[in-house]
């Protein structure tokens, strides 16, 4: 086995996609609370956007146990990246769990419940899963960043061709 599966490919280039669009859409809302602005709307979508990535990492792993991985190195940068990718693994099943209970947690979650964006808080303070929310995005963007950075190494400095092991085209 040389690649990942169809299947793994699809799904990891789709939850890059949707982590972006979930960080920017929680700037957004973020940004808009601060500032008086913020609408239901803008939580409910950010909301489904994490509850999908949180559904496709746990099919990613359920498919890795199923599809298994291309072989990977020994080395000791191996296995830093390959904690990399169990840490971000965790991060994207602990962000949705965190951004929920931040809901459930403050007066977001009796706004959505009650429809009304006026009951919507101009601030979190006080409130703990918005802080280890926070706290998880940014840690998630910086193993995000490393891990691009593995990857373009690999694919321009080692000139290894590891990153046609998550393309879609197949050497077959």
């Amino acid at each position: 086995m040389t690649q990942y599966s169809k299947r793994m490919v699809i799904i990891h280039w789709l939850t890059l996609a949707l982590v972006i669009a979930a960080w920017f859409l929680g700037d957004a809302v973020n940004d808009a609370r601060h500032e008086g602005g913020a609408s239901l709307f803008g939580y409910l979508i950010h909301m489904l956007t994490g509850a999908a990535i949180l559904l496709l990492t746990l099919a990613r792993l359920v498919f890795r146990g199923q599809d298994g991985v291309p072989p990977h190195g020994d080395t000791p940068m191996d296995k830093v990246a390959n904690i990399i990718q169990y840490l971000m693994y965790a991060l994207l099943i602990l962000l949705p769990v965190s951004g929920s209970m931040q809901v459930l947690t403050s007066d977001i979650g009796k706004a959505l419940m009650a429809g009304d964006a006026a009951l919507l808080p101009a601030k979190l303070d006080g409130v703990a899963a918005h802080g280890v929310h926070e706290l998880l995005v940014n840690v998630l963007i910086v193993l995000v960043l490393v891990h691009v950075l593995g990857a373009l190494k690999h694919q321009f400095v080692m000139k290894d061709n590891l990153m046609d092991r998550m393309s879609l085209k197949r050497k077959d």
